[in-house]
């Protein structure tokens, strides 16, 4: 059963999948798709190009698929593709793509607290948190199972790590490699994200072994190239190393720095 109620707009070409319900005053454009089970509250707009999954909730005021705005865009087909049983709260806005990448992507079971912006090209992976008024500029990368506190800004093209937690009014304008604890004015590494591991599964002996890690690349008064030959040649040989190194390796705008 579809549930629609009165004083929507539902162009006729859009996809609606089965049990969904959509409230009044909502308006749906054309070449959008919608999965089974969702709900989208009152005065939400889903522009072209939206691709929203199954078992969502779209609360009211959000805007989902507008153009970029992005002064290079010029017209070009692109998306907004958003995973199963992700929530979107009121007033966000998520942009689509653009000729680059073509593509926004907002994984499965994510929550997009109120007020927040995703720009055009971004990629947010699995059971990641935007809090409230979270802003991301064009082409940010955030991993899976990451928790951004509220008023933190992005600055376009930076990458954030599987597991970080970016603490509240953050500025991001270096890479967060993944496992810790990201904050203060300017932007420094505050340690792994203890409670964060926990809850997502991970062992004490785990949580020890990261802490050694960033210790080595944040604590020891070495500069990043000793700390990776020093993990690389030295130190025991686990799965999260080697995504540690492989991280700081690609990073193309540098990684944040230690205490301060």
């Amino acid at each position: 059963m579809l549930t629609i109620q009165n004083f929507t707009a539902i162009h006729p070409e859009a996809k609606i999948g089965d049990n969904v319900h959509i409230d009044p005053f909502t308006t749906i454009h054309k070449n959008v798709e919608i999965g089974d089970d969702t709900w989208i509250g009152s005065n939400v707009t889903i522009m072209e190009g939206a691709r929203i999954g199954k078992n969502c909730k779209i609360f009211p005021g959000a805007v989902i698929s507008a153009i970029t705005q992005d002064l290079k865009f010029k017209g070009e087909e692109s998306y907004v593709v958003i995973g199963d049983n992700t929530t979107i709260r009121e007033y966000v806005t998520i942009n689509r793509g653009t000729a680059e990448f073509g593509i926004t992507t907002i994984g499965n079971n994510c929550n997009i607290l109120a007020y927040s912006h995703v720009a055009h090209d971004c990629s947010i992976g699995n059971n990641t948190v935007l809090s409230n008024n979270t802003t991301l500029a064009g082409h940010v990368i955030i991993g899976e199972n990451v928790v951004i506190s509220g008023l933190t800004a992005i600055n376009q093209f930076s990458i954030i790590g599987d597991y970080a937690f970016i603490a509240g009014g953050s500025q991001i304008r270096k890479d967060i490699p993944p496992y810790i604890k990201a904050g203060r004015n300017p932007l420094c590494y505050l340690g792994i994200n203890n409670v964060g591991l926990r809850r997502n599964g991970f062992s004490e002996n785990l949580i020890k072994n990261l802490q050694s890690i960033y210790k080595i690349i944040f604590q020891n008064k070495m500069n990043v190239t000793q700390a990776i030959d020093i993990l690389e040649n030295k130190f025991e040989k686990i799965n999260e190393k080697q995504k540690i190194i492989e991280f700081i390796k690609k990073s193309e705008r540098g990684i944040l720095k230690g205490y301060n």
